[in-house]
């Protein structure tokens, strides 16, 4: 269980990602942009029959975002998700750490150890 827990979060505004090194000490670097596409929200995903797993990105790097986006603030949700406020004003997508280690993109992920 501690895998799905992140060790440390890090919002790298300037080069436009999210890190996050996770409790096996994988180290994830989600670009913004394409974290905003995967947003899992209801209204990102077009309605409530979308929400569930095998509509998740296979690969957050192959995602085409629409324009380049920016994290205006992160907050934490419980001990379960992080809550982005986007530039673009979109606020409501709640990503749980399970669904931020699934798409954890597979070109930037390291093993460290």
């Amino acid at each position: 269980m501690t895998a799905i827990r992140p060790k440390s979060v890090t919002l790298n505004k300037t080069n436009g990602y999210l890190e996050i090194t996770w409790g096996d000490d994988r180290v994830c670097q989600y670009p913004l942009s394409e974290l905003r596409e995967a947003c899992p929200c209801v209204e990102c995903r077009g309605g409530h029959q979308f929400m569930s797993q095998e509509f998740d990105p296979k690969n957050i790097l192959e995602l085409k975002p629409k324009r380049s986006y920016a994290i205006e603030s992160l907050d934490l949700v419980g001990n379960y998700a992080l809550q982005p406020s986007w530039d673009d004003g979109h606020h409501t997508g709640i990503y749980t750490w399970e669904y931020l280690r699934r798409l954890c993109p597979p070109e930037v992920q390291s093993d460290v150890g």
